[in-house]
């Protein structure tokens, strides 16, 4: 949590002194500490602690003497210094896609705007349109960047949130066991509504835990080390928030109502909703307490007594969405979706040949741990330079280090693939000589993004090497929308050819979204999962991706992932 909140703290910093016209070097400086704290794996008290701050690159003397300010004081001296000397209401417009320091300054000081009713005003009234260098198109582009600000608002990523959860959950357990004392076992405890149900976004946590000492548990909770604000106390409910605004909210019920609480407070509503109705036309009564029937308790105990009380199988909660998923638990055609032990490889991974932080061989060493069978290392191409994309060359330099590796490996294989950039013409970065010598072919969008991409995108899948179309609408969780594409003509394309569609784990893209991935597996598509990681730990992010599959209904026939590696390998069998 401290590094999320440092790495916010260091890109306020950078927006604020770039908004001031400040010396770039200082300005990128704490914009590339920013992205580096953002992405470290390891807990930034621990790095701290082992005397490591100065190994993280881009962490100076200057930058290590904050960050342990931070952490000693909950202060940084200098955050508050910079910072005041802007409105709060003004740096918080540098939220919006395409509105920068530099274009934000310009607008403050033409326009005196300093807030985001002032940023409407001058879109409505067309004063912004008019300054130089801005243009009708700009403005257009700041006005949807507010909408998608707006639709995110007070919710953060599955990927930030399910961790915090995770963390709590286990600080609760050993916290609550110290008051309740070694003799009295806590009960089961899960975190329950849209966090239980793999949304991609999540607005505030709920945790349930089953026990008969609630005023001792929410005692511990509330106490917690990463609390910063109590909201609530009680003798069965508590709530605080954590350290990066984000609100957490216990509730203690007695076995007799666990199952019945939880599958109340995962909902959705519009699930619950139908499964109450369900309930009432079978002379059953549900609610947060249990199931009754003629006023008497009937179960409640476990979620799944409950839903075989009023005649259904158990439905897993990614499906939870009223969807289809009641009338398909009544007729007994729920899905067996796929889960992680189905999984047998990651299909997009990068290593320190193109932008990644570690080794092939260290890559594929994560691999195995996972129990995997195989990773495709799939580094960037020539055209993303900004990527230190590979060279055709450099590329088959690769090709030969990757079968030399394997030649020393036992559980895991790796499998040479590429992440090639789709051009602006439709054309491939590297030519099908050289696709063919590669294992897997992932061909993606990351330049151009209002160019003809449904063309491009249609023309890769037609390309016999191509093995996935990589996140597919190029979208950033709360940062930017898709592409402009036509997802159902590439959908149909992929169909036709064989070609799988990528849903990225990578937490900020969930791309394809799950809402996509189902319509996909309804039109023939396979799709495939890549965690698109750059570091070892962030293959771990695979469950995030796992999780829009299960929530788009998918088996584990419909995921290039589980094939055997020597189906995998034969590619007429698979496009």
């Amino acid at each position: 949590m401290k590094n999320k909140t440092i790495a916010e703290m260091f890109g306020r910093m950078a927006d604020v002194l770039e908004f001031r016209g400040e010396n770039a070097f200082k300005v990128n400086a704490y914009r590339k500490a920013a992205r580096t704290l953002g992405d470290l794996p390891e807990n930034i008290e621990t790095v701290r602690r082992e005397d490591r701050l100065k190994r993280i690159p881009g962490i100076g003397d200057a930058l290590a003497a904050k960050i342990e300010e931070y952490l000693d004081t909950g202060r940084m001296s200098k955050y508050e210094e910079v910072t005041s000397s802007v409105p709060e209401g003004l740096m918080d417009l540098l939220r919006i896609p395409s509105l920068g320091p530099r274009t934000l300054a310009l607008v403050h000081k033409s326009l005196r705007v300093e807030d985001l009713e002032g940023l409407k005003k001058a879109l409505e009234n067309g004063s912004l349109s008019e300054l130089p260098g801005m243009g009708e198109k700009k403005a257009d582009n700041i006005r949807r960047g507010i909408g998608l600000i707006e639709r995110h608002s007070g919710r953060i990523p599955l990927g930030e949130a399910l961790p915090i959860a995770e963390a709590v959950m286990e600080a609760l357990f050993s916290g609550a066991q110290v008051e309740l004392g070694r003799r009295k076992k806590l009960g089961p405890m899960s975190c329950a509504g849209s966090l239980r149900r793999m949304q991609e976004t999540v607005g505030d946590i709920d945790i349930l835990v089953e026990s008969e000492n609630g005023g001792k548990i929410i005692e511990a909770f509330v106490s917690l080390p990463m609390v910063s604000k109590v909201l609530a106390r009680g003798d069965t409910k508590g709530s605080v928030v954590v350290e990066g605004g984000l609100q957490i909210d216990l509730r203690v019920v007695p076995e007799e109502s666990f199952g019945a609480a939880l599958q109340y407070f995962t909902g959705s509503k519009a699930h619950n909703v139908r499964v109450r109705e369900i309930a009432r036309k079978r002379g059953s009564k549900i609610n947060e307490y249990g199931i009754f029937k003629n006023g008497k308790r009937i179960g409640g105990r476990t979620e799944e007594e409950l839903y075989r009380l009023i005649g259904m199988p158990w439905i897993p909660p990614e499906l939870r969405e009223d969807r289809g998923e009641i009338d398909a638990a009544d007729a007994g055609t729920l899905p067996r979706l796929v889960e992680s032990r189905d999984l047998r490889g990651d299909l997009h991974v990068h290593t320190d040949w193109s932008d990644g932080a570690a080794d092939i061989g260290t890559m594929a060493k994560k691999a195995e741990s996972l129990g995997y069978a195989y990773v495709a290392v799939c580094d960037h191409s020539r055209s993303a330079s900004y990527a230190g994309g590979l060279s055709h060359e450099r590329l088959i330099e690769q090709i030969g280090e990757i079968r030399k590796i394997n030649k020393k490996l036992k559980a895991c294989r790796i499998l040479a693939g590429s992440e090639v950039d789709i051009r602006a013409d439709g054309t491939l970065d590297f030519p099908d000589d050289l696709l063919k010598q590669l294992d897997v072919v992932v061909a993606s969008v990351h330049s151009g993004f209002k160019k003809r991409v449904t063309e491009r995108l249609i023309a890769a899948a037609k390309n016999p090497f191509v093995t996935v179309l990589g996140h597919p609408t190029g979208r950033l969780i709360g940062e930017r929308e898709g592409y402009e594409v036509d997802a159902e003509a590439v959908m149909k394309a992929c169909a036709d050819t064989g070609t799988a569609m990528e849903i990225n784990a990578y937490y900020l893209r969930l791309d394809l979204n799950d809402v996509l991935a189902r319509r996909a597996k309804e039109l023939g598509v396979r799709l495939s999962l890549g965690t698109d990681a750059h570091h070892p730990d962030q293959m771990d992010m695979m469950r995030y991706g796992l999780g829009v599959a299960r929530r788009a209904w998918l088996e584990k026939k419909d995921l290039l992932n589980c094939v055997k590696v020597e189906k995998l390998l034969n590619k007429k069998s698979i496009k």
